[in-house]
């Protein structure tokens, strides 16, 4: 049963009574500096989104396409890690006690950090949730219980071709809401197939209550607005690591990201 003692589930019972639909978005923390992640964070915010994954940098982000790799290795360079992504949450929350950050990144750093203590370092930091790529549901089961005991959510992602036996296994242990992949690879890669998208919404729905996000391709408002007709939200994250990359300097990227969420928020809304 769900308490609503975590911002994720607050936010989504605040949008479904309001008939609203999430904007989710990604950013790689550190990439354009870390002394800018939590201004960029804040923009997010003031520009429409409802929840933010904060992407841990990661050396081997095989889940990501060309453009989030890319920013992966420029959050390296500017000396980013998972500590120093939990103190950009802490930050974060000194002007935001209200939006749900969820850290998204790799098993790796959270295995050298040490499970119960990046549990504990994430609830203190004032985060929410965590969605971590790599991690197979049957080694899930011990980090799940570390979040749970901490009412952390677990996030998890689903796939076009994810069985309906494997739906059922991890919607058991996911929490806050699933993570649907519209498309077969990376981010931001192909072209959205909105009858598959419709066809898989409707099949994992048979297993869970949870709400149900679509990412990988939203590149737009109209995309955004489309996936999230059978969905509950959309979640956007190269299009927005495209502009903190190509932007020259701090305020632009600001600017480039602010313009591209108030986009699709308006178009969500619409």
């Amino acid at each position: 049963m769900t308490t609503l003692n975590n911002r994720i589930d607050r936010r989504f019972a605040k949008l479904r009574s309001e008939g609203r639909k999430a904007l989710v978005t990604y950013i790689v923390a550190g990439d354009g500096g870390l002394e800018n992640t939590v201004n960029l964070m804040h923009q997010l915010v003031a520009s429409g989104s409802d929840l933010i994954e904060l992407g841990v940098p990661f050396s081997d982000p095989m889940a990501e396409g060309p453009v989030i790799q890319k920013g992966h290795e420029r959050a390296l360079e500017h000396k980013a890690s998972l500590r120093k992504c939990l103190a950009l949450i802490e930050e974060f929350r000194t002007k935001d006690a209200d939006t749900p950050v969820i850290l998204m990144g790799y098993a790796n750093p959270i295995e050298k950090m040490g499970a119960e203590v990046f549990a504990d370092a994430l609830l203190a930091a004032g985060g929410d949730g965590a969605l971590t790529v790599d991690l197979p549901a049957e080694e899930a089961v011990p980090l799940n219980e570390l979040l749970r005991a901490r009412d952390l959510r677990n996030i998890f992602l689903l796939t076009p071709t994810t069985s309906d036996a494997r739906i059922a296994e991890i919607t058991e242990l996911a929490s806050g809401f699933v993570y649907y992949v519209s498309l077969k690879g990376v981010t931001g890669a192909g072209h959205l197939d909105l009858d598959s998208v419709h066809e898989n919404l409707t099949r994992i729905r048979r297993f869970t209550d949870l709400p149900l996000c679509v990412g990988f391709g939203i590149k737009d408002g109209a995309s955004a607005k489309a996936v999230s007709a059978d969905g509950d939200g959309a979640v956007v994250g190269s299009v927005l690591v495209s502009a903190v990359g190509e932007s020259t300097d701090a305020a632009a990227a600001k600017d480039r990201v602010g313009a591209i969420v108030g986009e699709m928020r308006s178009a969500l809304d619409s």
